[in-house]
């Protein structure tokens, strides 16, 4: 097809070309002759390439192909989850290596009983999970669900039960440094008991047997948490039949909080050694009585004893008695008085004899008191009483030693005026 084109304007990279109808086409002027200029008439030349275009057509069902083959022919494949081991409380769960294919990982996540449990760090490395603190024999449903950039693919449910406390074939052992023969006894023990021993600690590691708590196993134990017990933990489960507490078996534990086996029937099992040593140092306890108080009894002074003495005694003790004057009956007879003597040795109206049966009186009230509440006062009460009674007894003696000063003196003159006046003479016994 051949086509007459009229230059309108020639520019530096495009060329403006009239049509009969007078429409403008824009033209590539690097595509024109060099002596091309403006009002100059050009002839193109239109044809269809078929062979050009049926290679370009090859060529793009060949890329097509490569792309799918490339993207679209693998795709993920779907989680294929198992149980590894479970235990009393946990359980091991295990799967293949997921292929992505050339999808962009997501997520990998864990659900139990329906609900998402958590995601799987590192899910391209990680291809085992441990769940733990699950029920004792009891029933649960796990499935994992992976989602990538090219959908998401979903395991087939997996149900595991957890053991009971006397099932025995969920423990996985791991033996750390021990004597050969106790190992050799242990491995024994594990193959009578249906579990199983490993070498080394991994996740489904559920206790680590050793005597010496070193070594490079035993770093790998302490941070994974896993229990570090003594071989005696494995023989204690034989024993009885059942899974053991490991408390009393840890490395550094003390043997005694181990249990030994069980008590036989009708016998109490023993104490905890605590309570043994506290009833072994309890002693019975006496009744205590009341402490009873001294009591305190004051002599009243009489004329030949000028200082009372001052006695203390239990108040079992019997009383004091009063010292008796001296007897009449000496060798030498007691000189005649007359009868205003008696007058003249008194103060104020009372003799010596009622001064001394008044003090006496005084002594007994006080002593009565005294008794009356010695066993129920204290030691304070005791001292304080002790020292008002001694007060009391001292100012009595004083007032008493005063009178008697005083009487003496004034009877002293009276008496020799009256021996004088009458002319009596002492008379003496030969």
């Amino acid at each position: 097809m051949l086509v007459s084109l009229t230059v309108g304007k020639v520019d530096a990279g495009v060329a403006v070309l009239l049509t009969e109808d007078k429409r403008l086409i824009e033209f590539p002027s690097v595509l024109l002759p060099p002596d091309i200029s403006s009002g100059s008439i050009v002839d193109v030349t239109v044809s269809r390439n078929l062979t050009s275009e049926s290679l370009a057509a090859s060529k793009f069902a060949a890329l097509q192909d490569t792309i799918y083959r490339t993207f679209g022919a693998h795709s993920p494949s779907a989680p294929v989850l198992r149980c590894r081991n479970a235990t009393q409380t946990s359980v091991v769960l295990e799967w293949d290596a997921i292929d992505f294919a050339t999808s962009e990982l997501r997520s990998l996540s864990l659900y139990r009983n329906g609900q998402k449990a958590g995601n799987i760090p590192r899910p391209r490395d990680m291809m085992s999970t441990k769940i733990s603190g699950l029920a004792v024999d009891t029933e649960y449903t796990f499935h994992l669900v992976l989602r990538t950039s090219a959908g998401t693919f979903s395991s087939e449910k997996l149900t595991v039960r957890t053991h009971k406390m006397t099932q025995l074939s969920g423990i996985t052992v791991s033996p750390g440094i021990m004597p050969a023969s106790l190992l050799t006894s242990l491995k024994e023990t594990i193959d009578r008991m249906g579990a199983r021993m490993i070498e080394g600690v991994r996740i489904d590691t559920t206790h680590f047997v050793t005597t010496e708590g070193r070594g490079r196993d035993w770093e790998k134990a302490v941070e994974m948490n896993v229990p570090v017990v003594v071989p005696d933990w494995v023989k204690g489960c034989e024993r009885e039949g059942r899974i053991v507490g490991v408390r009393g078996y840890y490395l550094n534990a003390d043997p005694r909080l181990r249990q030994m086996g069980t008590p036989t029937q009708g016998q109490p099992p023993p104490p905890p050694p605590q309570q043994q040593q506290g009833s072994q140092e309890q002693l019975p306890v006496r009744p205590r009585t009341p402490i009873q108080s001294p009591r305190t009894e004051v002599t009243p002074p009489t004329p030949d004893q000028p200082h009372p003495p001052v006695q203390m005694h239990a108040p079992t003790s019997a009383p004091i008695q009063e010292a008796e004057p001296p007897s009449t009956s000496s060798s030498v007879p007691q000189q005649s008085r007359p009868e205003h003597e008696a007058d003249t040795s008194t103060l104020g109206g009372e003799t010596l004899a009622e001064k001394r049966a008044s003090l006496e009186d005084d002594d007994d009230d006080e002593n009565d008191e005294l008794s009356t509440n010695g066993n129920g006062d204290t030691g304070k009460d005791e001292d304080e009483d002790y020292a008002r009674q001694r007060e009391l007894a001292e100012g009595a003696l004083s007032k008493a030693r005063g009178r008697a000063d005083e009487g003496a003196a004034q009877g002293a003159p009276a008496q020799a005026q009256g021996q004088e006046e009458a002319g009596d003479f002492d008379e003496v016994a030969l």
